[in-house]
C-alpha cells in the first residue's frame, strides 16, 4: 500500500461531562433510594385504597379476602415491568409485558377513581388517581435504572485503547527471500587434441545416452509485499461502536451505543453515537454487511 493511499484519521471532539466520580455516584445512589421510598408510599395508597373499595363491596366480613384482593390488580403491573426490564436487557421488545402493565395500571387507576363515589368533588377523583400514577411512573423509573446498572455492568467487557496513544501510521513491509543456488561449476580442461572414437562395427548401433542439462541458475530476488495498514481511530467514541461490532457480530443500535458511552464516561448524545456509527461504516464498509440486532 503506497503512502499516497493511506487514511487520514482525523479526531472528532467528544464532550465528556466533567462531574466527579464520587458527586455523580451520591448523586445516583440518593436519586435510587428516593424512587424505591416513592414507589413503596404509592403502591401503599394504591393498594390500601383498594383493599377499602373491596371491604366496602362485599368482602367487609372477610377482611383476609378484602387485603389480599388488590393484589389481583397491582401485581400485573410489578410483573409487566419486570418482564419488560428482561427483554430491554435482550435488546427486543415484549409486547405481551407492556400489556400487562397497562391493563393493571388502567384497572388500579379506575378503581381507585370509581371507589370515591358519584357524589364527589373532583378534587377528591384527583386524590385518588394520584397514587395508582405515581406507582406506575415511579416503578417504571426504579426499572430504568437497574437496567442502566446492568448495562454499565455487561459493558465493562469491551476494552478500550488508553487514550492518547496512537498506532503508528507507516507501512511494514516484509521481504521474502528466495533461496540463493549457486552457478555449476564447470571443469577446467587444458587445451589438447581430442581423443579419437573407435569406429563402430558394421551392425551395431549406438546407444544413445540421455544428457541432463544442468538447471538454469536462479538468481536471487527480494519481493517487498506490503501490509494493509490496520484501521486506527483516533476517536473514543469511534472505537467504543468499532468495538460492539466485534462483541456479537451485528450492527450496535442507537440505544445500544449510548449505554456503552454512558458506561466509560462519554455521555449519552444519540447524534454523536450514530455520527460515530457513519464513520466506522465508511471507514469499513464490510461492516455494512452485519445483520442488524432486534430492537435496536
Amino acid at each position: 500500500m503506497s503512502a499516497a493511499a493511506r487514511v487520514d484519521v482525523r479526531s472528532t471532539p467528544v464532550e465528556v461531562p466533567s462531574t466527579p466520580v464520587n458527586v455523580d455516584r451520591a448523586i445516583t445512589a440518593l436519586a435510587a433510594v428516593l424512587t424505591v421510598v416513592l414507589t413503596a408510599v404509592a403502591f401503599w395508597l394504591s393498594y390500601e385504597h383498594l383493599q377499602e373499595v373491596a371491604a366496602a363491596h362485599g368482602m367487609a366480613k372477610a377482611v383476609a379476602r378484602s387485603w389480599a384482593w388488590p393484589a389481583t390488580v397491582d401485581l400485573f403491573i410489578v410483573i409487566g415491568e419486570l418482564l419488560i426490564l428482561r427483554a430491554s436487557l435482550a435488546h427486543r421488545v415484549d409486547w405481551w409485558a407492556i400489556g400487562l402493565v397497562t391493563a393493571g395500571d388502567a384497572a388500579s387507576i379506575g378503581l381507585n377513581v370509581a371507589g370515591v363515589g358519584q357524589d364527589a368533588g373532583a378534587l377528591n377523583y384527583v386524590v385518588a388517581a394520584v397514587p395508582p400514577v405515581a406507582a406506575l411512573l415511579a416503578f417504571g423509573a426504579l426499572m430504568r435504572q437497574v437496567h442502566a446498572y446492568l448495562a454499565r455492568r455487561a459493558s465493562t467487557g469491551v476494552n478500550l485503547p488508553p487514550t492518547g496513544v496512537e498506532a503508528p501510521l507507516t507501512p511494514v513491509k516484509i521481504s521474502v527471500d528466495r533461496p540463493t543456488v549457486a552457478p555449476p561449476i564447470e571443469p577446467h580442461h587444458e587445451a589438447g587434441p581430442a581423443p579419437e572414437r573407435p569406429a563402430l562395427t558394421p551392425g551395431v548401433n549406438a546407444a544413445s545416452t540421455p544428457v541432463t542439462e544442468d538447471p538454469a541458475p536462479l538468481d536471487a530476488v527480494s519481493t517487498a509485499v506490503d501490509l494493509c495498514t490496520p484501521v486506527v481511530y483516533a476517536n473514543r467514541v469511534d472505537q467504543l461502536v468499532r468495538a460492539l461490532y466485534g462483541t456479537d457480530f451485528t450492527q450496535p443500535g442507537t440505544a445500544r451505543m449510548t449505554q456503552a458511552m454512558a458506561a466509560v464516561g462519554l455521555g449519552t448524545s444519540e447524534s454523536t453515537a450514530r455520527t460515530a456509527r457513519s464513520r466506522v461504516k465508511a471507514r469499513e464498509p464490510h461492516l455494512a454487511n452485519f445483520p442488524s440486532a432486534i430492537a435496536s
